[in-house]
């Protein structure tokens, strides 16, 4: 094979049906989302292993859309906004994939990644409420700000727990089906109040059910 030959060849995107399945969420929504997105991920994910993008920069990326979709809600731009937050949760899923795939998994990458997604959190969930409240939808505004809060506790519950040596992936309510749930939210007119409402309850809910599997492994 002469060098031209290998340059072309690694050139050449990865075959969709070599790629794997995507990982199950514990979450609500995660066997649905298998289901449902598997020959899609796999064909996203042979195409950014193509590109050589790192898995560094997709987490930079998802934060970068999420900035962008925070700022679109509060230009009141709802569409782009779920647009631009679907786009943030794809690259948030595919920096742990892309990683895998090419056996560059760190601790220090998982670190970049949550320390980002609790940011991208902070920022969706604030802008929001900030809108909310410049609109006079007061329980949407403090809906927003519950589901802030929440969210940012459903991370903390777990990162807390795995310092104390408790492994603990489970949760009704993750950040797979914040931005599903927030998506439709945006998407559907009328949809805001209702989804904050689902994200106030069942994000508390999860802090309660990992903080009972916290205390009950450690």
């Amino acid at each position: 094979m002469t060098i031209d030959d290998g340059r072309r060849r690694s050139r050449e995107a990865p075959r969709v049906r070599d790629m794997p399945a995507p990982r199950k969420s514990e979450g609500a929504a995660g066997g649905a989302a298998q289901r449902i997105f598997a020959w899609p991920y796999r064909g996203v994910l042979a195409f950014l292993l193509w590109t050589g993008v790192s898995p560094n920069q997709l987490t930079v990326l998802a934060l970068a859309a999420n900035v962008v979709s925070g700022v679109l809600i509060l230009a009141g731009d709802w569409l782009w906004a779920a647009v631009a937050l679907i786009l943030g949760g794809i690259f948030d899923v595919m920096d742990g994939s892309v990683a895998r795939q090419r056996g560059e998994s760190r601790r220090s990458g998982a670190f970049m990644d949550s320390v980002l997604d609790r940011i991208s959190d902070m920022v969706l969930f604030s802008c929001l409420f900030w809108r909310l409240a410049a609109d006079g939808q007061t329980v949407a505004a403090f809906l927003a700000l519950v589901t802030l809060v929440v969210s940012v506790a459903v991370s903390h519950v777990r990162a807390e727990a795995e310092a104390a040596k408790v492994v603990l992936t489970e949760g009704l309510f993750q950040r797979l089906e914040r931005v599903i749930a927030l998506a439709v939210g945006l998407l559907i007119p009328g949809m805001m109040l209702p989804v904050l409402v689902l994200l106030a309850v069942l994000g508390s809910a999860t802090v309660l059910q990992r903080s009972f599997l916290a205390v009950r492994g450690a």
